[in-house]
């Protein structure tokens, strides 16, 4: 007869707290990592001598690697931990800030761009596991919304404080005394971190050759792709404008100040710092219509921009207001596929199914963000200096099949997961339809 696992801490308990405080720390540094681009993109042209197109590729051969690497991490999870990659993770971070700091040719960069991404694909899934492990499936969702507002954090920092930074000290100083952050955080990753509360985790059951088979189980659940298009249509625009798009658009194509700019994008975070948690208690109260609420989310944020782009000019302030706090609701709703990859699958594929959630917010912003510069390079062949109004109106067009696309199959694999979970388990759908958690293992 096999032994229960030995149970060292209690979920939920303070060390839960601490394990996942800390983690956290490492996802606010990647965060800010991988966000920093968006407000030096002046600066990067200028010190790589490189054209709008070329500047662009550094945003999409960073989302590229990341999302390209999310199957592959979400495996190597389940095989070795959190701890561990998040380690890998925060190495990769810190080295290819600091060697961004001081190349200055496009090449090199471009390098760094890759090796970032890599670091940034290890970090967030590794923490949503943790949580998953750390605490109770009640309170999982609430923790998973607290993981992505905190996260905010560092978009907060990349918005005020570098872009200060930048403009105070320069490029190397600024870019390796932030690189320098990632030695402090790693004390604390080894310090707190375990990877489960029990002494042997089921994880430790699987084997790296098992690892295409755990995937191709979790992929073939319908509710882990269900929350692989509920993230792939509610996270690309807040992406896509935070990441390079949003500063550029609102100094060039909508005429604000660097100030009021700057100060929008601070909104963006701070708005998705406050609707975190509505949207995680939502999600708990109810799990039925968690996909319903990623449906409105995007329509209001469909809504705004539309409303913009159709002004004959630029939008007021408080109209561009409205629409960047629209478009950041968008990545606290995308947190709600986890949740749903969560509820369909056992916690041994718990990497691997939020591996594949991770993907499709990541491939449809590296979508948008290539198009956008598709378009732009079509229509202001000039380059930056070209930039106005109606050029930026007719790319952030391109969001809007992004979205047809993502709607469409997330009503389809939202009727194909609740069937499943009909036809498995009777009596956890009727109660997910009454608002209580369930599973469907």
């Amino acid at each position: 007869m096999m032994a229960h696992p030995v149970q060292h801490f209690p979920v939920g308990g303070r060390r839960a707290w601490l394990v996942w405080a800390s983690a956290i720390a490492v996802y606010v540094l990647a965060v800010f990592h991988r966000t920093s681009l968006g407000v030096a993109g002046l600066q990067a042209a200028e010190r790589f001598g490189i054209s709008s197109a070329q500047l662009s590729t550094f945003t999409i051969v960073q989302l590229f690697v990341y999302a390209a690497m999310q199957l592959p991490v979400g495996a190597l999870l389940d095989r070795f931990g959190s701890k561990r990659l998040l380690g890998v993770g925060l190495t990769l971070l810190t080295a290819s800030q600091f060697a961004f700091a001081f190349v200055d040719s496009f090449a090199a960069a471009l390098v760094c761009r890759v090796l970032l991404g890599m670091g940034d694909a290890m970090v967030f899934i590794s923490v949503l596991r943790l949580a998953a492990l750390w605490f109770s499936p009640r309170r999982t969702p609430m923790v998973t919304q607290l993981t992505g507002l905190l996260g905010q954090l560092g978009a907060l920092a990349a918005a005020g404080p570098l872009a200060a930074a930048l403009h105070a000290f320069g490029w190397t100083r600024s870019y390796a005394v932030a690189s320098s952050l990632g030695v402090l955080t790693g004390i604390l990753l080894v310090v707190v971190v375990k990877d489960s509360p029990y002494a042997d985790h089921d994880r430790d059951e699987l084997r790296l050759r098992a690892m295409a088979r755990t995937l191709a189980n979790a992929w073939r659940v319908p509710g882990t792709r269900l929350g692989l298009w509920s993230h792939f249509t509610s996270q690309f625009s807040a992406n896509m404008f935070t990441m390079l798009w949003g500063f550029p658009f609102l100094l060039s194509g909508q005429g604000v100040t660097p100030l009021t700019a700057s100060a929008l994008l601070m909104l963006m975070t701070v708005t998705t710092m406050i609707t975190s948690p509505v949207i995680g208690s939502l999600t708990m109260r109810f799990p039925f219509s968690r996909s319903t609420l990623v449906l409105a989310i995007v329509g209001l944020g469909m809504l705004m921009w539309t409303v913009v782009l159709a002004l004959p000019g630029p939008a007021p302030v408080w109209v561009l207001a409205l629409l960047v706090v629209a478009v950041a609701m968008g990545g606290p709703g995308s947190m709600i596929g986890f949740d749903l990859a969560r509820t369909f699958n056992p916690p041994t594929r718990l990497g691997s199914a939020s591996g594949i959630v991770n993907t499709g917010g990541f491939v449809a912003t590296l979508m948008a963000v290539a198009l956008v510069g598709v378009v732009l390079d079509r229509v202001a062949p000039a380059g930056p200096t070209a930039w106005d109004h109606d050029a930026f109106r007719l790319a952030m067009l391109v969001q809007y099949p992004v979205w047809a696309l993502g709607i469409a199959q997330t009503l389809r694999y939202r009727r194909r997961a609740r069937r499943a979970a009909l036809e498995a388990d009777p009596e956890a759908y009727a109660a997910l339809r009454a608002g209580r958690p369930a599973t469907f293992h």
